[in-house]
C-alpha cells in the first residue's frame, strides 16, 4: 500500500468523525460513530485478561472497523433499521473495501465474513460489546433525552446476545443494575425487575 492508498482509506474513515450516532455523551452532545467504535475497541483491549483463549486482537480489529460501512449510509438506530438498509450498508461497504489494496482488501473481506457469521468466540465478543456499548452510554446519557421505548429497552437489550458468555452475562446484569439505578433517581418510571430474562 503507497501513501496515496492509505491516505485514501484515511479520508473514508474520517466521515466517522462526523457521523452521527443514536445517543448523547454524559454532557448531552451526540456522539460519533468513530467514539463508539473506539470505546468498543477499548472495551476489547481491557478483556484480554478475561478471555485468554481468544484472539484479542483479532476482536480489536473488528471493533475497529466493524462500522465503516456506516462511511456511506449514516448511522440508523438498531430499532429503525430495515433489512433493506442493512443490505444497502453491506452493499456499499462491499464495493469500497474491494477498491483497495489486495492485501488490505482480502483482510477486511475475512473480517466482515467473520462477523456476519457469528461462529467464532471472537465474532460473538465483538458482537456482545458493540451491543453493550450502546446500553453503557445510554446509561451515561441524561435520561430526558431518552425517547419512551428505550426505557423498557436499555433493560432488556443484548441479553440474548451475551448469553454464550457467564462473564458477559454478569457484565449485563451489572449494567442493568445501573439502568434500574438511573430510572429511579433520575425521575422516570421503573418497569419490570432486575431480572431481566435472558434471549429478550
Amino acid at each position: 500500500m503507497d501513501a496515496r492508498e492509505f491516505l485514501d482509506i484515511l479520508h473514508v474513515a474520517e466521515r466517522l468523525k462526523d457521523t452521527p450516532r443514536h445517543c448523547t455523551t454524559s454532557k448531552r452532545r451526540t456522539e460519533s460513530v468513530a467514539e463508539h467504535s473506539w470505546r468498543i475497541s477499548l472495551m476489547a483491549f481491557l478483556l484480554r485478561r478475561e478471555f485468554p483463549e481468544l484472539d484479542i486482537d483479532r476482536v480489536v480489529d473488528m471493533c475497529l472497523i466493524h462500522d465503516l460501512g456506516e462511511c456511506f449510509t449514516g448511522d440508523i438506530p438498531t430499532f429503525l433499521k430495515t433489512d433493506a438498509d442493512r443490505d444497502t450498508e453491506d452493499s456499499l461497504l462491499a464495493r469500497w473495501v474491494r477498491t483497495l489494496p489486495p492485501e488490505v482488501s482480502a483482510e477486511m473481506a475475512g473480517l466482515y465474513a467473520e462477523m456476519d457469521a457469528q461462529e467464532t468466540p471472537e465474532a460473538k465478543l465483538y458482537k456482545s460489546l458493540d451491543k453493550l456499548e450502546a446500553v453503557i452510554q445510554h446509561n451515561e446519557s441524561p435520561l430526558d433525552t431518552w425517547e419512551p421505548h428505550e426505557y423498557e429497552l436499555n433493560k432488556k437489550y443484548a441479553f440474548d446476545t451475551v448469553s454464550w458468555s457467564s462473564w458477559l452475562t454478569a457484565l449485563r446484569r451489572e449494567i442493568l443494575a445501573d439502568t434500574l439505578e438511573k430510572i429511579a433517581t433520575e425521575g422516570g418510571e421503573a418497569e419490570g425487575s432486575a431480572d431481566a430474562p435472558a434471549g429478550n
